[in-house]
């Protein structure tokens, strides 16, 4: 008998709710339109917010650092993995932030597994807004710290947090999302950084959601609210508009230091590979030189939620080109997302414990990729499957 046989009973248990899923596998470059398991469908599902990810400019700088440094890194880079290219990115990714340093990570994830822990230590309280991300969670988990949470996005329940525990800490840490993953709602930043200013804490920003996309030229949630030298960490990702894969923190001085003495994954985990680093830096180029790729993704996004909420569709409280569609049930939003791949269309249901029970949902992602006509198809689709099963 197998030592993991009693996962089967797990397993069995997700095909009873009707939430058991296999990875869906793309033949082909991630793009607005795809043949997903040998099909063709508009792909409303990916974080490509800005088409980076089968970019020629970004395939050819990946090759070109291929070419001068080989296709790893070769050790992690506190010994021998810290090349010129990654000094550099660091470099362009401060400058394009209007920030003093930035460190890289391996991964969004990472930069909070990371950072979190090390900035924070016994006698240190971190406050967390209740629907903050996974690698959030798991990040203040690894820290030392005391923890409290405030509900989402609510001001007043953080100040009562910080009126009742700010006098009996050494550090406080305010964590929040930039953008809110799941619903497209963007962080009351100005009030958390007034109150943090007011409460003698730091602020800390995961803007995976908001890098590339929120901002002058997908700067981000802090320059879209005017906030520089006021947010003490701001976490990028460099894996979703950007379109390659990793993350960065962008900090003070002093900080970017102290990340590399005990960031975690910055020690214990290998440098990017060159080919990611010369596509980012040339990803973050484009994005120095033009607005039209972040101009395009907003217009795309105004024009498919008009089109949707003309239909009826409940699409929540976006502020982004996160679209949510929620229909509510868990079973009956798999089976939404189903029947609109049939339809030519693939946008993955999100379901518990992603979201709250009774708040299941098809989360559509819009692109600077997709063009109107595929926009139109979709949102046809959309209305055929919405009035089949009763959701219009």
């Amino acid at each position: 008998m197998a030592k993991t046989q009693f996962l089967d009973k797990k397993i069995e248990g997700l095909k009873e709710e009707g939430v058991y899923r296999k990875l869906p596998v793309l033949e082909g470059a991630n793009e607005a339109e795809v043949v997903l398991n040998g099909e063709k469908v508009i792909n409303l599902s990916s974080n490509n917010y800005l088409g980076f990810a089968n970019h020629p400019r970004l395939k050819k700088a990946a090759i070109e650092a291929v070419e001068k440094y080989g296709v790893g890194a070769g050790a992690v880079r506190t010994i021998i993995g810290n090349m010129d290219i990654h000094e550099e990115l660091e470099e362009v990714l401060a400058k394009f932030k209007r920030e003093e340093a930035v460190m890289v990570f391996q991964s969004g994830f990472n930069c909070n597994a990371g950072t979190i822990q090390a900035v924070t230590e016994k006698g240190d309280l971190i406050i967390s807004d209740e629907l903050n991300h996974a690698s959030i969670i798991d990040g203040v988990k690894l820290s030392k710290a005391d923890k409290a949470i405030y509900k989402h996005s609510d001001m007043k329940d953080l100040e009562r947090v910080l009126k009742e525990k700010r006098d009996n800490y050494n550090n406080v840490l305010i964590i929040t999302d930039g953008v809110f993953s799941m619903d497209g709602d963007i962080a009351k930043l100005p009030e958390i950084v007034e109150l943090a200013e007011k409460y003698s804490a730091m602020t800390y920003v995961d803007d995976a959601h908001g890098s590339g996309v929120l901002g002058e030229s997908g700067r981000g949630t802090v320059d879209h609210f005017g906030l520089h030298g006021r947010v003490d960490f701001s976490i990028g990702t460099l894996s979703k508009a950007i379109g390659v894969i990793g993350g960065y923190v962008a900090t003070s001085k002093s900080a970017q230091e102290w990340l590399n003495h005990r960031g975690r994954p910055i020690l214990f985990s290998t440098a990017l590979p060159p080919a990611a680093v010369g596509a980012i830096i040339e990803a973050v180029n484009m994005l120095m030189e033009t607005t039209e790729y972040t101009d395009k993704l907003w217009d795309n996004a105004k024009y498919f939620k008009e089109k949707l909420g003309k239909l009826g569709f409940d699409t929540g409280h976006s502020e982004t080109p996160i679209t949510p569609v929620i229909i509510g049930n868990e079973s009956k939003s798999m089976e939404f997302s189903k029947k609109l791949k049939e339809n030519g269309v693939f946008v993955s249901a999100i379901v518990f414990p992603t979201v709250p029970k009774g708040t299941g949902r098809v989360r559509c992602m819009v692109t600077a990729g997709h063009s109107k006509e595929q926009l139109d198809r979709a949102v046809a689709a959309f209305e055929k499957v919405g009035k089949e099963m009763d959701i219009i």
